[in-house]
């Protein structure tokens, strides 16, 4: 199906390529604008969280382009696509997604959440960095690098399926609280859910195809303006796979659900390195190669990210601000200009 996508978009003029581009980012934003309503309607029937909702059902919803491209990448001989997509994903969706979402409004944040699951984020990040490191050549990890070792990407496979696991009995019991302060609403509102997951899989849905089709084609466009394939490589992929993350996080904080956003942005960190990365490693006997850059730049991005939401959210009291937003999207933003310099 992406092949077919990419001869087809290959074959286009540019200015056609400008349109579909433009088509499908406004479906792209309806279908986040489904997704975003549904799962704040599913929280309030539930009687959990938005956040606990965006780090979950909404954050699987939304990673699987990247998942997609990983593991075909992974497939098809790539492993360095794969991996740069995953890491490159994190620090998109940690730096730029999260930042610019605090920058339109703070978002609010529910602390059994951010202590809980997004130490987890933290935990997950680190585990990747070790994980990578040459141990036995740690003198010239800087210009060699290191690899993700398939056996550890299995291990990441395991690991997975305790936190899915973990998230479920996380999510059974934060109901449970609710329903028992307030059963009756409950039992009242019960009718509805399948209902509304459906209208949450037709968002996801709308969303994912609309980026398959949204990614060739801004990587075609960006081809034929020629910005070099570095840069195609090192930005566009992993924005383009982060799409879903960013079009959610920025409706839910447009319409004042912020904390759908957090948890999205939380869930879908631990799933690129748990699922994405850990999938794509699982599938290449050599493991997934690390190349310098990753050490010197990429990895101490994710670090230093997540060191900023760390603080934000230490120091914050009912939402993360502002300040904190803009601090990650220049993170961002100073991450790609060195990545193209580099």
């Amino acid at each position: 199906m992406e092949e077919l996508i990419r001869q087809w978009v290959n074959g286009l003029p540019l200015p056609f390529l400008f349109i579909i581009v433009a088509v499908s980012l406004y479906y792209l934003a309806k279908g986040a604008d489904i997704l975003v309503c549904e799962a704040v309607s599913l929280s309030l029937n539930w009687g959990v969280s938005k956040m606990v909702i965006g780090v979950t059902i909404v954050s699987i919803g939304t990673t699987l382009p990247e998942v997609a491209v990983s593991v075909f990448a992974a497939a098809k001989g790539n492993p360095g696509l794969a991996m740069g997509n995953s890491v490159g994903s994190i620090i998109c969706n940690s730096g730029l997604i999260l930042g610019l979402a605090a920058l339109v409004a703070p978002l609010p944040i529910t602390r059994s959440v951010v202590n809980r699951q997004g130490w987890i984020q933290v935990g997950a990040g680190v585990l990747l960095v070790l994980a990578c490191l040459p141990f036995s050549n740690l003198g010239s990890v800087f210009v060699e690098g290191g690899r993700l070792p398939r056996g550890i990407g299995m291990f990441f496979l395991v690991l997975l399926a305790a936190y899915l696991f973990l998230s479920v009995q996380w999510t059974r019991q934060a109901s449970a609280r609710s329903k028992a302060g307030n059963e009756d609403a409950f039992q009242a509102d019960s009718k509805t859910v399948h209902r509304i997951l459906l209208k949450m899989s037709l968002g996801i849905a709308l969303v994912l195809i609309t980026a398959q089709i949204l990614i060739p084609s801004i990587e075609e466009s960006a081809g034929r303006l020629g910005v070099p394939d570095a840069i195609i490589g090192a930005t566009l992929v992993a924005l383009g796979t982060s799409l879903p993350e960013l079009m959610t996080a920025l409706t839910a904080a447009r319409k004042g659900h912020g904390d759908l956003a957090i948890g999205n942005v939380i869930g879908a960190d631990i799933l690129n390195v748990l699922l994405v990365s850990g999938a794509a490693a699982a599938l290449t006997p050599g493991g997934l190669a690390t190349t310098g850059i990753f050490f010197v730049l990429y990895f101490p991005a994710i670090l230093f990210i997540f060191f900023v939401l760390r603080i934000g959210f230490f120091f914050s009291r009912e939402s993360l601000g502002r300040a904190v937003g803009a601090v990650l999207v220049g993170a961002y933003l100073i991450v790609t200009v060195l990545s193209y310099i580099l």
